[in-house]
């Protein structure tokens, strides 16, 4: 029998790989009294991915330290932020997520026994409950809730009032759930201290926080749910994991915002208390590393290789990955993964014979549009009117691009320069060059003709995925075939607006740091 952890390390357990801890004297205080009672929250939106074993290793650390755990599964939250949940999904999408998390749980050796599951609606719909956010809407400030919300609920042009609920609720769960403390990414800070600023005003006491850091996806980027090449998927299969590793953004010797090994520090190092670098014996052969900090001094002297890096975790993430797929390879859970999570970007294939087939479903989710750095720029050999530029869009080699734009663009306004580039077009020849993808820009409506490259939003990724407001969760094709013409049917609805943003039917180019512009094309065509 493991002897029982005292107050300090009780402490050390709690609080180790967090980013930030609100409220430390009080939770050492509890500590020395009794057993910490904690929840974590879920929205219950898009897929959970493999960034949502970051918070499961912790939950098995606060297990380890006698704490009593409650997993929320926030499933009006869902709704309310900007309805990422629609309502008729709510239900099922309620369902897998307690389905996936109680296997991640399962798969990482935690006990379900010593855990409380529990939805929103049970308790969020009662009359005590909904008495209180009218009591909290009637002290916070209109300014206060935008601020509160504006990391974690999904900013749009025009709000919606649910967005401004959103962070009131979340700060009355920790009343109504009776907790000591709430455990979240850091993204969740300015709704923490929210709550620590507007429960007492209703005579409730200030928690605890734990945060988490922000885990960097594949990209290098924040692993999303919307970012398809950010994140892989809990269901995904072992060739898509493979695949999505080798594209991982994982420089040699790099070791800032590299996703590969943050998933290393935050899931497979706590899990395991080691981790093995698997290479072949005449690069040294396989390594047993005890320490973190020694394996990100080696990859930082470049004594680890990227490959050998991606190829241990690979072996490592599949380990995990298998109890899951095996779970959710039922007939009833598959049918709810696909009643939960309907594919917008595919159609209903016709039947053998049928004339009257089911239109296509053309919407901008299939296509693939990512945010490029211009690395070089070149004149054509062959042709005066056409550059040749390298543009890196997160995967391990740049892309080479033919684009048209010598006449409207200096090669020195584009070298080094964020642009927004479709991905999935199927590579075509261009005076001998053969073109990665297509530049996305801005023409003028009358003559002269101009052109401006789209703009993403300052502070951007190669590599980050670019969107159409509402379509964040289809997958892209993985090559547009050219007989079909998707995109040029969607490209007839491309328009700049009267503000300069791009937009597909008065919707949004978005990335998850703002809208994609132009500098002043206004009421311009895109192509």
């Amino acid at each position: 029998m493991e002897p029982v952890p005292g107050p300090q390390e009780k402490y050390h357990l709690i609080t180790r790989n967090l980013q930030e801890v609100l409220g430390e004297d009080k939770l050492m205080a509890i500590l020395k009294e009794r057993e910490l009672k904690i929840y974590w929250g879920t929205a219950t939106t898009g897929k959970p991915h493999v960034a949502y074993f970051v918070p499961m290793s912790k939950i098995a650390d606060f297990l380890k330290a006698g704490c009593e755990v409650t997993i929320l599964f926030a499933d009006l939250h869902a709704y309310l932020d900007n309805m990422k949940a629609p309502w008729e999904l709510l239900e099922l999408r309620t369902r897998y997520y307690e389905n996936v998390i109680k296997a991640m749980l399962e798969s990482i050796g935690v006990p379900l026994e010593k855990l409380k599951f529990v939805r929103g609606t049970d308790y969020q719909l009662s009359k005590e409950y909904t008495l209180d956010v009218y009591r909290l809407s009637s002290v916070v400030t209109q300014h206060d809730a935008k601020k509160a919300g504006a990391e974690v609920v999904k900013q749009v042009e025009h709000p919606l009032l649910s967005g401004l609920l959103y962070p009131g609720l979340q700060a009355l769960d920790e009343e109504y759930l009776k907790v000591d403390a709430q455990f979240g990414g850091v993204d969740q800070r300015k709704i923490f201290t929210f709550a620590e600023k507007y429960l007492p005003s209703l005579g409730y006491a200030k928690r605890v926080h734990l945060m988490n850091p922000m885990v960097p996806g594949l990209t290098g980027s924040k692993m999303s749910s919307s970012e398809e090449d950010s994140k892989i998927d809990l269901l995904d299969r072992k060739e898509d994991v493979k695949k999505k590793l080798k594209k991982a953004f994982c420089e040699p010797g790099n070791v800032e915002n590299n996703g590969v090994l943050s998933f290393i520090k935050h899931v497979l190092f706590p899990l395991k208390s080691e981790f093995v670098v698997l290479r072949e014996e005449k690069w040294g052969g396989n390594k047993t590393y005890t320490a973190y900090d020694a394996l990100e001094k080696d990859f930082a002297e470049q004594v680890v290789h990227p490959g050998d890096l991606k190829n241990s975790v690979e072996v490592a993430l599949n380990k995990l990955l298998d109890p899951i797929r095996e779970k959710f390879n039922s007939p009833e859970l598959k049918k709810l993964t696909n009643a939960a999570y309907p594919n917008p970007s595919k159609a209903k294939p016709a039947e053998k014979g049928t004339k009257n087939s089911e239109p296509e479903n053309v919407v901008p989710s299939r296509l693939d549009i990512r945010v490029g750095k211009v690395i070089s720029v070149e004149k054509h050999p062959d042709a005066d009117s056409l550059y040749v530029e390298k543009i890196d869009v997160g995967e391990p080699e740049p892309r080479t691009v033919v684009s048209g734009l010598v006449q409207f663009v200096p090669k020195e306004q584009l070298q080094d320069r964020l642009v927004v580039l479709l991905c999935n077009l199927k590579p075509q020849k261009m005076r001998g060059v053969e073109s990665q993808g297509m530049v996305l820009c801005a023409s003028s409506v009358g003559e002269p003709r101009q052109v401006e490259p789209l703009d993403p939003p300052a502070g951007c990724c190669a590599g980050e995925r670019v969107y159409v407001e509402g379509y964040e969760d289809g997958e892209p094709d993985d090559e547009l075939k050219p007989k079909k013409k998707v995109f040029e049917k969607l490209q007839a609805d491309f328009r700049v607006s009267e503000d300069c943003v791009a937009q597909w039917k008065q919707r949004n180019f978005l990335t998850k740091l703002g809208r994609v512009s132009c500098k002043s094309l206004k009421g311009g065509s895109i192509s």
